[in-house]
């Protein structure tokens, strides 16, 4: 298993970078599981998800707290419960709830 972490500062393109990545890694047959993390969090957009699609990820991390603590959950339920389909071999889930679009 390949893990791969974009990280940078401002405007620097993480989103878009992220997005492309994993297009190409899921173009190449492998699995590919995104976590966006981000405070505007625009992933899903960048996988092709649209605005409303993105909009309609739940949020787990706030969904998890609602539950309790969130390290109750495994990594296996965490992805079973929150990760969206963003394409074929490509899901992504979203640490945070998308609440308004914001171009980032």
């Amino acid at each position: 298993m390949t893990k791969i972490a974009v990280a940078g500062k401002g405007g620097s393109g993480k989103t878009t970078v992220a997005g492309v990545l994993a297009r190409l890694m899921a173009e190449d047959g492998r699995e590919v599981l995104t976590v966006d993390a981000d405070e505007n969090p625009n992933l899903g957009i960048s996988l092709g998800l649209g605005v409303e699609g993105t909009y309609g990820i739940i949020g787990a991390r706030e969904e998890m707290l609602l539950d309790g603590p969130a390290i109750s959950s495994s990594m296996e339920d965490i992805v079973d419960r929150f990760a969206a389909e963003a394409g074929e071999r490509l899901r992504i889930v979203q640490v945070r709830k998308f609440d308004q679009f914001r171009p980032g």
